[in-house]
């Protein structure tokens, strides 16, 4: 019996609206890297690839140098922040969703590849500061996704009595490998995100929804069967 859902925010139950992309943007531009060239391309082509992994991970890798990695997740982080208060939005029955799992008895934790403070902007953002029984972050569990770190953490912390009971539920092919990493009994990709049905499929996805409004029903659906 599933007795703990971990949820993914940006493209699963927030709505990303090309702020990632916006706000990778800015931050490379101040390390003088601008849309149309060569370089932005290629750097924009492994955000999309690798939207869900935690953000200094991916700015490593593009960046090589640690200073510099660290600069532009700075500018990144900020960037976001601002685009936050601009304007954000759930998913259309995210919240309700979460609910309905925590009246069913089951406890949500809710993770990003942000940081702490911005996770916090967004939940401030849109009044979801008590929504969840818990939130995460890389920092707060030891490594972020495609790791199962953040996963293995809201076990231990919303004391689940293993793995099996755990469905992760998340827009990217990061998730998907998260969820498997970790043993979930279920990991569920949705499409109001980054990813596609048959990345999803080819990245472990034991189910594929619409969007996370889908996920109460399949729980019960599953609590039926047992």
């Amino acid at each position: 019996m599933i007795q703990l859902a971990v949820l993914d925010m940006a493209g699963t139950t927030v709505a990303d609206d090309g702020l990632v992309e916006r706000a990778f943007t800015a931050a490379i531009g101040a390390q003088g890297i601008n849309p149309g060239t060569q370089q932005y391309e290629e750097m924009i082509a492994h955000v999309r690839a690798t939207m869900g992994e935690s953000k200094i991970t991916v700015f490593r890798a593009l960046l090589g140098a640690e200073t510099a990695a660290q600069q532009a997740n700075a500018a990144f982080e900020a960037a976001y922040g601002e685009l936050v208060d601009d304007g954000l939005r759930p998913i259309d029955g995210a919240e309700d969703a979460i609910r309905q799992l925590q009246r069913e008895g089951i406890k949500v934790c809710l993770t990003t590849g942000f940081s702490e403070t911005t996770q916090h902007r967004i939940l401030t953002a849109l009044g979801w500061q008590r929504l969840a029984d818990l939130t995460l972050c890389p920092a707060q569990a030891g490594r972020g996704r495609p790791y199962p770190d953040m996963v293995l953490k809201a076990l231990i912390e919303l004391r689940a009595d293993g793995v099996r009971n755990v469905a992760v539920a998340g827009d990217t092919a990061y998730d998907m490998t998260t969820g498997i990493r970790a043993g979930a009994g279920i990991v569920a990709g949705v499409l109001t995100g980054a990813h596609g049905k048959q990345q999803l499929t080819a990245a472990g996805a034991t189910h594929v929804l619409e969007s996370v409004r889908e996920l109460p029903g399949l729980l019960l659906d599953r609590r039926l069967e047992k």
